[in-house]
């Protein structure tokens, strides 16, 4: 009996939310699909989630995919396979004008900024005992960058020519890159992910490692090399082994939507993350920056109507730019 009455109550319960969450409406698809990233990445936990938010805040069934990506995400988002995404700017930057690593895909411009997520910085890990003691030490190591559509994917090979430098670079999902780092079959991993890393904290829970920082020199060389990094820091106690700030280059994140997302669904997705940031940051702790005045950090991409009408019913300076 016991038993019996505690699934009544659960679905109850799961009744209740539904209810107090923005109702579906008559256009609303019945299910969403988040482009995420792969398992032991900042975008995977998060995604997850931003899942389980939306779907008690709006009463719709909403899935966290894992994929790619930024770059694997803006394609299945302009095929219309998903209907909302996680991008960095760079690589939403490359993929708007068919540029840079993207350029033979042609123009994808079915994205429109929904909410800023948060900074991207740069990080090098290796082992406590690696002889490597400095990115220009990567020539001729073999340093894994996660998926091949992913944002340090797109971008380390650009670092390293910019750098000076050369090096093996292995694609995978992050959780199995990091144990080829563990049992030595890597030597390095160079990730552009919110911090803390997932895939970091795991390698320190069983051993010791060491972060290596860019120089101001290389910072600056990078930035002129490619204008949309700015600076970042990945501040102290971020990770156990991490006892100063850490300074680096970085990418801002945003959620994306499909441009024919209904704009009242678009208002309501806004309207649910920042009512509940709390939520996300219990999921990645990176969700701190999930703030309404980080909207700034959207250089290019227009925003979504009902995104920008959120933002303009709560006097948010300087939203003017909107699909």
């Amino acid at each position: 009996m016991g038993a019996l009455l505690a699934r009544v109550f659960a679905t109850l319960a799961l009744v209740a939310a539904t209810l107090s969450g923005a109702f579906a409406q008559a256009d609303w698809p019945k299910s969403l699909i988040i482009g995420t990233a792969s398992a032991g990445g900042t975008y995977y936990d998060y995604g997850n989630g931003l899942a389980r938010l939306l779907s008690r805040e709006l009463g719709i069934h909403v899935i966290a995919r894992p994929t790619g990506g930024p770059a694997e995400n803006i394609e299945l988002l302009e095929k219309g396979e998903i209907q909302l995404a996680f991008v960095t700017q760079g690589v939403a930057l490359q993929a708007w004008n068919a540029s840079g690593a993207l350029a033979g895909g042609g123009q994808q411009r079915a994205m429109r900024a929904l909410f800023p997520m948060y900074d991207t910085p740069f990080q090098f890990v290796v082992l406590a005992d690696s002889a490597i003691q400095s990115v220009a030490d990567f020539a001729g190591k073999r340093v894994g960058v996660g998926p091949s559509g992913g944002t340090t994917a797109n971008y380390f090979p650009q670092f390293l020519k910019v750098l000076k430098t050369d090096a093996t670079l292995i694609n995978g999902d992050w959780s199995d890159l990091a144990a080829k780092v563990e049992d030595k079959s890597l030597d390095a991993l160079a990730v552009g992910a919110g911090a803390p890393v997932p895939a970091f904290a795991e390698i320190e829970r069983k051993t010791k490692v060491r972060y290596l920082p860019l120089t101001s020199a290389q910072i600056r060389d990078l930035r002129l090399a490619l204008p949309e990094l700015g600076t970042a820091t990945v501040p102290a106690g971020s990770y156990p082994s991490l006892r100063r700030h850490y300074p680096t280059v970085g990418l801002y994140n945003f959620a994306v939507a499909h441009r024919d997302l209904p704009d009242d669904l678009a208002y309501a997705i806004v309207d649910a993350v920042f009512a509940h940031q709390d939520t996300l940051i219990d999921a990645h702790p990176a969700a701190a920056e999930t703030t309404p005045a980080n909207f700034t950090r959207n250089t290019f991409i227009p925003f979504h109507p009902g995104a920008a009408r959120w933002f303009r019913g709560r006097a948010v300076p300087g939203m003017t730019h909107s699909d």
